[in-house]
């Protein structure tokens, strides 16, 4: 059997079939609230991505828009409950579903996204110190962002090792079944740099600072040139076998996701340079910033174009929603940040006016995505149930 063609939720399509086994007879299917968690992967995460992305994204935005402060906390508080629901989700699945989810990391298309569950508790993370800090006070707002980013970067070190280990050892895999989610294990330390700048100068000045901020810069180099062998092998599928399957296209927005993070990274990182460091060290740190992050950005934009070309050609035929659609959000988010750090370090309008362009497509694919995700939930489709969620839990009560 070709895997490349199984769902990204290889759990649904038996637990359809379970479900249709049950329809038209109401005893057949005894709804249960422990059923409702068999469906979530860890590719669910990437909604918990995409909803922090937009707040933060709002926050680092190198213009001042009132209104949108009022809405990057009520995006971000969305995010830190999504996270927690899928957590709680999660944890009750590896109790009640076992099998369920010792197989993910078995599924060439699942395991990938064991990288989303890392980004999502940074992403919640570094929310708390861009936005949340105007609600809990930024001593809450540090120490929430200190656990948090020492959580995700963990889980984020361990599955850059991990999950390509299990690729190379596990999996079988082919040239053809190369898709942009092959990036998702790799990207979390990037994730880790550019939020750990954040918490750079809330630590003691001397050799913590020292410590962290070299941490950053190393994470920024693993998953940096980690990133640039898989986007080789995702343009060398697309030029040899094609974009494939149209339920795989949106994972190719997801190359966006490291070239646009390294960016930020590199700008963030400068900035806390330029404070911990001294001399011509420092001034190559936060020069790097503009350096490195043109020529990237010019090759973000062509890939930018590709990835637009190739989903609207598929959608005129016919790209049908699936959770990969939230890779239309977090790597455009992370371009918004990168362009947004540019402008700020070159105070040059083309990257203000390109920072604002892109916010504006990253709160519509975000819309799209959320909305598709709510009725895609409540009708049952997207948790592997057949039918509605409403229903499943009036017949529980």
């Amino acid at each position: 059997m070709n895997t490349f063609a199984r769902p990204l939720n290889e759990t649904q399509r038996g637990l359809s079939a379970t479900a249709r086994l049950g329809s038209g007879r109401r005893a057949r299917f005894s709804p249960r609230p422990h059923d409702l968690i068999r469906g979530i992967g860890p590719n669910w995460f990437a909604s918990v991505m995409g909803t922090g992305i937009v707040a933060n994204a709002a926050a680092l935005l190198p213009v001042s828009i009132p209104a949108l402060k009022s809405a990057a906390l009520g995006l971000w508080l969305l995010a830190a409950a999504m996270l927690l629901v899928l957590g709680i989700a999660t944890a009750a699945q590896w109790i009640r579903h076992q099998e369920i989810a010792r197989g993910h990391h078995m599924s060439p298309t699942m395991a990938p996204f064991y990288g989303a569950p890392p980004m999502a508790i940074l992403t919640v993370g570094a929310g708390a110190i861009l936005v949340g800090k105007q609600l809990i006070g930024t001593q809450a707002a540090v120490v929430t962002d200190s656990a948090l980013w020492t959580v995700g970067t963990v889980a984020g070190l361990l599955a850059s090792v991990a999950i390509p280990y299990l690729m190379f050892t596990g999996h079988r895999l082919e040239q053809s079944m190369t898709l942009g989610s092959w990036l998702m294990p790799i990207v979390p330390p990037m994730v880790s740099a550019a939020t750990g700048a954040a918490l750079i100068p809330h630590l003691a000045s001397g050799q913590l600072q020292l410590t962290l901020l070299f941490a950053c810069y190393a994470m920024f180099g693993l998953s940096l040139l980690a990133s640039l062998v898989v986007i080789c092998l995702v343009w060398a599928r697309l030029a040899y076998h094609g974009p494939g399957p149209a339920e795989t296209v949106p994972t190719f927005w997801i190359v966006l996701g490291p070239l646009g993070q390294s960016v930020t990274a590199a700008h963030l990182l400068g900035v806390q340079a330029s404070a911990v460091l001294h001399g011509p060290v420092a001034s190559a740190f936060s020069t790097m910033g503009v350096l490195y992050g043109v020529p990237v950005w010019g090759f973000a934009m062509l890939w930018l174009a590709l990835a637009a070309a190739i989903t609207i050609s598929t959608a005129r035929a016919h790209l049908p929603f699936s959770l990969t659609w939230w890779s239309f959000t977090f790597p455009v988010g992370t371009v918004v940040t990168g362009t947004s750090g540019l402008a700020i370090g070159t105070g040059a309008d083309l990257f203000t006016v390109a920072a604002v362009s892109l916010y504006i497509l990253l709160v519509v694919a975000w819309g799209t995505a959320f909305v598709h995700t709510v009725r895609g939930t409540i009708s049952g489709r997207l948790l592997g149930v057949g039918t509605p969620l409403l229903a499943q839990v009036v017949a529980a009560r």
